[in-house]
């Protein structure tokens, strides 16, 4: 069920990228974030009223932090290949996990994951990966480790998906206006929103349920080392649905982030729910 997840959020995310050039990757955002949001809302139907302010507060900066880390994934991977986009995002959970812990072997980790996002920007190279996709990626990444954290909290202040549902409500605001600004009519469009409700399906509904049963029947640190798999799913993806090739050179960057992601999952006792833009 973890592998299926990340395959279903890899190949949502490659789907998204085939939206890019007809109403950009903000326009893809509100298109995955919407219909999440609407089918959350209907699923969990919470009252706004029922919560105290504190927790209304939490529930809005969850879903700040959710739709900044959308977009920026999404502008990001606009200009970087999939493979590497989620590689490179996956500093952001690498991160907490080692602020999380007092273990000196967590900066082997830290060392192999940033020795691997330097080789794949390759930023004295000829041909490194875009600068302004590299800066958005570092920008997701940050804001899937705040996440991370925030989402612990707002688990603890709400029951259910209720929390979530709220958060969705927000995190669709945060691209609205730049999604408006490169998409305009073409939101509405039936066939967009329909591969949009599919992105939201592949990318959000189904992973989050699959993750939700899996860590029901496995411990967290196996969940976390099969999660930290997906920069590989997320190359396969990107050849697949996008045709985009790697090098020798991008497959080594992706086995280093990869397995700084496994070591410090192993050496964790709990691992971080580590659900994705």
């Amino acid at each position: 069920m973890v592998l299926a997840a990340a395959t279903s959020i890899q190949f949502g995310a490659a789907l998204a990228a085939t939206l890019f050039d007809e109403i950009g990757p903000a326009g893809a955002s509100v298109l995955r974030l919407a219909p999440a949001a609407v089918l959350l809302l209907a699923i969990w139907r919470p009252r706004v009223s029922a919560h105290p302010r504190r927790h209304l507060r939490l529930a809005a900066l969850f879903g700040l932090t959710l739709g900044a880390m959308n977009l920026c994934f999404y502008e990001g991977l606009a200009r970087v290949p999939l493979g590497p986009a989620v590689t490179i995002e996956f500093a952001g959970p690498v991160a907490v996990a080692v602020l999380l812990s007092r273990r000196r072997l967590d900066l082997v980790w830290v060392a192999l994951a940033v020795a691997g996002i330097v080789l794949l920007a390759n930023p004295f190279g000829a041909h490194g990966l875009n600068v302004v996709g590299v800066v958005f990626l570092l920008g997701a990444a940050a804001c899937w480790g705040l996440y991370i954290v925030v989402g612990g909290r707002l688990t603890r202040a709400f029951s259910g998906g209720t929390g979530l549902a709220l958060g969705a409500v927000v995190a669709t605001l945060v691209p609205l206006a730049p999604g408006i600004a490169q998409a305009g009519a073409k939101l509405v469009h039936p066939r967009l929103l329909g591969l949009g409700i599919a992105v939201a399906l592949l990318s959000s509904v189904i992973p989050y349920t699959l993750e939700t049963e899996s860590l029901r029947r496995v411990p967290a640190h196996v969940f976390g080392v099969l999660m930290s798999l997906e920069p590989a799913v997320a190359a396969v993806a990107g050849f697949l649905v996008l045709g985009q090739t790697l090098g020798a050179r991008d497959l080594l960057a992706i086995g280093l982030v990869t397995a700084a992601s496994v070591g410090v999952t192993r050496t964790m006792t709990t691992a971080p729910r580590l659900e994705q833009a």
